[in-house]
This record gives C-alpha cells, structure tokens and sequence, in this order.
C-alpha cells in the first residue's frame, strides 16, 4: 500500500467508475460537497438558494434565505451536524445539515468578506472555519459562535482555495497568482510558501489574470500537497489552456512532480483529492466537457481518465471514499461510483 494511504475500501477500482445517479435541478450547479457522515451532498447553484439531495434516495430539500448571491463553497462541523455555506455576497451561513424542515431557516449568518467567497474549510479538531475569497483575505472563525479569531493577510490576489494541515497547527492557501501560503495558526505568521507559478497565466493583449490555485489537497500524514488548476494558456478567454497539476514534499515543500493530462485542449482542474490507495483524483472541466483524472503520484501522466456527460465545476468524494459528486453545468447533480455495479 502506498505510505501515505489510508484503509482502502472493498472493490475500489477507479477504473470500474460509472455513474450511478443523476439528480436534475433547475439552474447550472457550480458546488458540491458531502457532509462528514455520507448521509448528503449540498449543492450551490446559479441562485441564492443552498440545495440537499438525500444519497439514499435523491430527494432534494432548498434550504433558502441564507445567500443573496451564488453559493460557491461548503464545509461542515466536525460532527457533520453543521454545514457552512460561503457565496458570492461575502457571506457565510450555517444551516442545520439534517433539518426536516419544509423551508430550513439559517442558524446564523456572518458578513465574512468584501466580494466572493471561494473556499471554506474546517480546522482538523472542528473548532475553526477558514474562509478566503476575492477581498485577498484568509480569516478564521470560531465553528461554534462565529466569532472572528485572525485575519491572515498578505496575498496579493484572489484567495481560491484552503486546507488545514494535518496536525492542526497551520493552514494552506492558495490564489489567482499561483502562491500557495502556509500560515502559522498559533500566531497568524506566515510559516513557509509553495511555488506553483505554472499555474498562472497573465496574457499582456487580453490584460488579464487567469489560471490560479483552484484545487489544493494534502495528505492525511502531511508529507504530500498537490496544487491544481491550468497551463499552457495561450488564449484565456477563448479557453485555450491544459490541466495540470503539482505534487510538493509537504515539509520542504518543494516541487517534487508535475502532473500532466494530455490531450485536454480547454481542460483545468478545479478540485483535487488524495484517494484511499494514495493515489490523486483530479476534477477537470471546461470546453472538453467533464473528466475525473487519475494520477499515481510516482507518475508523471494519468492513469485513467473518466469521461461525464457534461461540463464539471466541482467534485467531492464520499467519507466511505468509493462514490463521487460532480457539479455540472447542465444543471445536474452526478453519483459516480468508484467500484462494479451493484446488483
């Protein structure tokens, strides 16, 4: 077993994935994710409004009222009984996962950030949410009360993505520029940086920004972090750019591999996960539609690729680690299943 795997669930077979459920709803989905004890995936929407689809039965349940924007991000308390959504008004809301409710009301709202918030993510003990978003700021708060503890500032575009450390003690964050910062969460310090300029692009005729840290993941013991996003972009608003992704030593945090997927013309990642065996799911969309990519982290290229039937916007893997959600632009919701069909 690869050292940095964890136990790896009967039957798991990426190459046996398919897709075993598709839930439509009425807008392009552009987040999902799974609440910690499997029982849910959450969804944001081209609207305001939060959805919950059962994974038992896909029955859907709107949680409205809590965003007045899009819902780009999702994390959840440590008991899972909390889920925190983060939207494109800079807000961030806490709803009750299980909630029968007709119409589930917010437990609480906070006014986290100027503009969009990109990611969220919970501290591994569960007693603080992180939030970054397009004000260039990464700010921690207490799960339990919402009160603000530290704001971390110091990146110099917009925040995309977020991940706690292992041990606790510092968090990964990641921007449009291709930083990655890792801060001291003790003292609000920066404690060391990662180099993944490859992941940005600035195109001097179009004057524009593009690419960034769009996926960030990291190891159960710490030792790996993998940073995703795109390359190669020659034209980037005609959507000419490649996936890639970057594998760092998470101690030395040097570049230790650069992940390819070739033949992916208008492809980028937008999540990454380290899968049970050790290996790294990769979540790509874009004008070639949508793609789960497979790369053993001793390897430059992937090693299987798995086609969905329309444009991927996010991606999240089940707590049991055999199923995945994907967000996609025609407006559904896909269960795609890492292991043979079940009877």
């Amino acid at each position: 077993m690869n050292a940095h795997a964890a136990a790896v669930p009967a039957g798991f077979d990426p190459k046996l994935a398919h897709v075993a459920a598709q839930w439509p709803t009425e807008r392009p989905v552009v987040s999902c994710r799974f609440e910690p004890k499997g029982r849910f995936v959450f969804c944001g929407l081209e609207s305001s409004a939060v959805q919950r689809f059962d994974l038992a039965d896909g029955k859907r349940l709107v949680f409205p009222g809590g965003h007045e924007s899009w819902v780009f991000s999702f994390a959840f308390s440590a008991d899972g009984e909390t889920t925190f959504s983060g939207g494109g008004d800079g807000r961030i809301t806490a709803w009750e996962t299980a909630s029968n409710a007709p119409a589930p009301q917010p437990i609480r709202k906070i006014e986290a950030h100027q503009g969009w918030i990109r990611a969220l993510s919970v501290s591994p003990d569960g007693s603080l949410l992180a939030s970054g978003g397009n004000d260039r700021m990464v700010r921690i708060w207490e799960t339990a009360t919402g009160k603000l503890v530290r704001e971390l500032a110091g990146h110099t575009g917009h925040v995309y993505s977020l991940g706690f450390h292992p041990d606790g003690k510092t968090i990964l964050s990641g921007d449009l520029l291709g930083a990655i910062k890792q801060w001291d969460l003790a003292t609000g310090n920066l404690a060391g940086a990662f180099d993944a300029k490859p992941l940005h692009t600035y195109e001097g005729g179009q004057q524009v920004d593009f690419g960034g840290i769009r996926g960030l993941a990291i190891t159960p013991d710490g030792k790996l972090v993998a940073a995703g996003g795109l390359h190669k972009a020659t034209n980037p608003l005609g959507a000419i750019h490649e996936p890639i992704a970057i594998l760092f030593e998470g101690e030395s945090r040097k570049n230790v591999r650069t992940l390819l997927a070739d033949g992916i013309p208008q492809g980028g990642i937008w999540r990454l996960h380290f899968l049970a065996d050790g290996s790294l799911l990769g979540a790509c969309g874009g004008g070639n539609g949508g793609l789960l990519l497979f790369w053993k982290t001793d390897a430059d290229k992937d090693y299987h690729r798995f086609g969905l039937p329309n444009i991927l916007r996010d991606m999240d893997v089940h707590p049991d680690g055999l199923w995945i959600a994907s967000a996609h632009h025609d407006g559904h919701v896909r269960i795609t299943r890492l292991a043979a069909k079940t009877a």
